[in-house]
């Protein structure tokens, strides 16, 4: 889809707030910080689950869960653009929950589920069964169309093979979304959590501690021809999918780029070195300068991509700037927040080190700003 300069320039400026982003805001503003300090991060780093379970039922009498779901379904009837201030306060706390997998293994079932597929996930995902997606494999592409992962006819159902990994939370999901081929073309497979042995995963050690990843084997593992989700919507759904999963991303890292932000400052502020605040010196004044400049052009195109993500087109270019220009922001302050806390901020008692392993741990999934970029030119030009 072409777009002038000028109509282009109009819906990505365009950076209003609803009211009921406003009050989520404020909500999850608060909620995060009560439920997330960072001793408490620290410890469910040692955790099985990785999260509280209470903390997530409180997640789930709010009904955040349901805000970008339907109300047939059980859910609010809202919009991704609601459910962006959430996910970049609990980045602001790195509160780690199934919350974005769950947000978008919803997506997918909204975007090529039939009326009883729905039907029957949805209201559990919104009543706090976690739900995830197993869409990365061994071969490390992008690319979500690019699958090797197959599903096989075998009497009524289909018999699966392949290997996924990044699947986040798979071991305590109730579901698991899986992109397959079948008969070569790609489909999106229902895997109930039940059909799945022990055995099939594999923890995975990955650079954010605070997350929990598996790999999944999926072979031998059956499932009946009516969990495969519509072969003639999963392009849609796939496209959905990583849009989704990049605002949210997106959000989360301008709210972890924030809390680096201010971590630092008041490092600065306080650590003294030759009789002075080290903050006074020029050359950690200005790039933590930088650091806020960045930020605040991250959030800016994080919000347009909240404020445009419906609009075809429009809505694609906003959230992949917002993707790239969030990857880089964090990934700066982040840094210098390391940098700066000299010869420990690489140590894990320094919290810097927990930034910069997020940061670096969403650039890696669904593509980071290189990659986004790539994709930027091929839409604008």
């Amino acid at each position: 889809m072409a777009f002038s300069e000028g109509n282009l320039a109009d819906h990505l400026g365009a950076l209003s707030y609803s009211e009921e982003q406003i009050e989520l805001m404020d909500v999850a503003t608060n909620f995060c910080r009560d439920r997330s300090p960072i001793d408490k991060v620290r410890k469910l780093i040692e955790d099985e689950h990785g999260y509280d379970p209470a903390v997530w039922q409180e997640i789930v009498d709010l009904g955040w869960l349901g805000i970008a779901v339907p109300e047939a379904q059980g859910g609010v009837g809202l919009s991704m653009a609601e459910v962006a201030p959430i996910a970049e306060q609990m980045g602001r706390r790195l509160l780690a929950t199934p919350f974005a997998t769950c947000t978008i293994a919803a997506q997918a079932l909204l975007a090529a589920g039939d009326e009883a597929q729905c039907a029957e996930w949805l209201p559990r995902i919104v009543a706090g069964e976690v739900a995830t997606l197993a869409l990365t494999e061994p071969h490390g592409d992008w690319d979500l169309g690019h699958v090797e992962a197959t599903a096989k006819a075998s009497g009524d159902g289909y018999v699966l093979s392949g290997t996924k990994q990044f699947v986040v939370y798979a071991q305590h999901a109730a579901l698991v979304i899986a992109s397959v081929t079948v008969e070569g073309a790609v489909r999106l497979a229902l895997i109930e959590r039940s059909a799945i042995p022990d055995s099939a995963l594999r923890r995975e050690i990955i650079i954010d501690e605070t997350k929990r990843s598996y790999e999944l084997t999926l072979d031998g593992i059956t499932i009946p021809a009516s969990a495969l989700l519509d072969a003639g919507r999963s392009g849609t759904a796939l496209t959905q999918i990583e849009l989704a999963s990049a605002l949210l991303q997106a959000a989360e890292m301008c709210g972890g780029t924030q809390s680096a932000i201010d971590y630092t400052i008041e490092y600065l502020k306080t650590r003294k070195q030759f009789g002075k605040l080290i903050g006074e010196y020029q050359a950690l004044k200005h790039p933590i300068t930088n650091a806020y400049v960045g930020y605040e052009k991250a959030r800016s195109h994080m919000l347009s991509a909240a404020h445009n993500f419906g609009q075809q087109g429009v809505g694609e270019i906003a959230v992949r700037m917002a993707k790239a220009s969030a990857d880089k922001a964090y990934s700066f302050a982040a840094d210098r927040a390391v940098q700066f806390h000299g010869g420990f901020g690489f140590t894990h008692d320094c919290d810097a080190g927990l930034y910069r392993r997020s940061a670096i741990w969403h650039a890696s999934q669904y593509g980071d700003a290189a990659w986004h970029r790539a994709k930027l030119a091929d839409l604008l030009f």
